[in-house]
């Protein structure tokens, strides 16, 4: 090897050989300089930025699903492992009755991250992206709620202390952004027309509910359209105070808070606030209540709508 390879090795672009041939590159041109052969200086080889300390990128995030009809929805949280990859925490919570499901899965940090990503873009089951101590403020108030017919699921008894936390949840996150002044009218439109809920009340009073406006559509004593519509009326009315318990009212405003975080972060804030501001309306609570019954009520509403517009007309 003489003074002639010089700008042979010169003109090899080193960032565009792989590594075994950059050591060889390395070490030729060290070769030809220790024999008095000039070589122009390389390039210091490119390095990928660090963190300090020289970990990875930290890893960690948390998504909530809406609620389902029954008041359930999913929390995941993923976080990365110490020993290395990532875990991912799925977690089934339930208003009433707690948590009722959880799996742990282990994989690699580049996989967990395609993961989340992928959950904030599906339109089933998907997941809106939340602070994780306020993910796991709700884990908390949600196993503190165990149902005691119900036991933790194993796998959210050995984890608990990495799921649950305290402070604000998403709910009183968004209660605190969007705070202030709003119509709860928003809300009961929303339940109406099925963009959020219908979170169905639970226990036999709603049967009984159903059960009386049934008797009344089975009835045999004859009575006006006007007069049964309004049976039909005191039935309802009667019944919110009797469902929507204490403890019920307040699961319905802790319903409507954390689908306000949901609204807010899909950016509806008018929609958000509507919620913020319906947990203590009557309203609201009737609607969900006519969107349970809504089978019932459309053949008892039908029916008798007919028969007060046939009693209407003049007949020849």
């Amino acid at each position: 090897m003489n003074a002639a390879a010089g700008p042979v090795l010169d003109a090899l672009d080193e960032a565009a050989l792989g590594k075994p041939a950059r050591k060889l590159l390395r070490k030729t041109r060290h070769r030809l300089r220790s024999r008095g052969v000039t070589l122009a200086e390389s390039a210091p080889e490119p390095r990928v930025a660090r963190p300090p300390g020289g970990g990875e990128e930290p890893l960690e995030a948390a998504l909530i699903s809406p609620y389902d009809p029954t008041g359930a929805r999913m929390v995941t949280l993923v976080e990365a492992n110490p020993s290395g990859g990532a875990r991912i925490f799925q977690v089934i919570t339930d208003a009433r009755r707690g948590i009722l499901e959880c799996r742990v899965y282990g994989t690699s940090r580049g996989k967990a991250r395609r993961f989340a990503r992928e959950l904030e873009t599906r339109e089933r089951f998907g997941g809106v992206e939340a602070p994780p101590a306020a993910v796991r403020a709700w884990l908390g108030r949600c196993s503190a709620r165990q149902a005691a017919d119900r036991s933790l699921p194993r796998e959210f008894a050995e984890w608990r202390s990495a799921l649950t936390g305290d402070g604000p949840t998403p709910g009183a996150l968004a209660r605190e952004a969007l705070g202030g002044e709003a119509s709860a009218r928003g809300a009961v439109e929303l339940i109406r027309e099925r963009t959020i809920g219908p979170w169905l009340p639970a226990g036999e009073s709603l049967r009984e509910v159903a059960e009386k406006l049934q008797e009344l559509e089975k009835g045999t004593i004859i009575v006006s359209g006007g007069q049964k519509l309004a049976q039909i009326e005191e039935i309802l009315d009667g019944a919110i105070d009797t469902i929507f318990d204490e403890d019920e009212a307040a699961r319905v405003a802790e319903w409507l808070d954390e689908t306000a975080y949901l609204l807010w972060k899909q950016d509806r804030d008018e929609d958000a606030r509507a919620c913020l501001a319906a947990g203590s309306d009557r309203e609201v609570r009737r609607t969900i209540l006519e969107v349970a019954l809504e089978p019932v009520l459309a053949r008892l509403r039908g029916s008798e709508q007919e028969q007060e517009a046939d009693s209407l007309v003049v007949k020849p």
